[in-house]
């Protein structure tokens, strides 16, 4: 079995790569191509957090560390940001373009990945039983995303998604951040719990 789940994770994460470099590749090419731009998206970064988490994870079972906490804190993190993903994507940006150039990229970044990533955790049992307290480590990095894309849009007019977009005014760009934000923190105390779930043996 571990095995088996080892294998799957190393598909995810060369999936992930693969899928992002391939996006990148397209998009690099096209005129309006900014780095910071293309790099700025939650969705790359959330995908490369999970890409990390599951290396990380493979190594701590290389060297006999399943369960680790900081381990599995990671992973936890990085499911949360990936579900995130695949929730607001598949919610709010159905119908809007994104500068996703890559179909099949923007399918492996946007749904395949979270939902492998959710059921990875709520499934495998390789993980420590994480507390309440620890989905305020989760809140950090989306606060951090959010304000920097903020004041980009405040200072160069770009933001990579429509609704935080400052032209349609602060305060229902307010009332999304606030949605999103207890979103992600419900997304954080789901994952703690899962974390206390044990259906597969690893």
């Amino acid at each position: 079995m571990r095995t088996l789940v080892n294998s799957l994770r190393l598909i995810a994460v060369i999936a992930v790569v693969v899928a992002i470099v391939a996006q990148w590749l397209v998009s690099s090419e096209t005129a309006a191509y900014n780095p910071s731009n293309f790099f700025g998206y939650f969705t790359i970064q959330s995908n490369a957090i999970i890409a990390v988490a599951l290396a990380v994870t493979l190594v701590a079972s290389a060297r006999r560390k399943r369960g680790d906490l900081r381990v599995s804190l990671l992973r936890g993190a990085g499911t949360v940001y990936i579900a995130t993903t695949g929730i607001v994507y598949n919610t709010l940006l159905t119908n809007v373009d994104v500068s996703a150039n890559v179909q099949w990229s923007n399918d492996v970044l946007h749904k395949v990945i979270p939902a492998y990533a959710v059921l990875d955790w709520l499934v495998f049992s390789d993980r420590s039983k994480l507390l309440l307290r620890h989905v305020w480590w989760f809140l950090i990095y989306p606060a951090v995303w959010t304000i920097v894309i903020l004041i980009r849009g405040a200072t160069d007019g770009w933001v990579p998604y429509p609704f935080l977009d400052p032209a349609q005014g602060y305060g229902v760009v307010a009332i999304y951040c606030v949605g999103v934000g207890v979103s992600i923190g419900l997304l954080g105390v789901l994952v703690v719990g899962m974390s206390r779930l044990r259906l597969v043996k690893v």
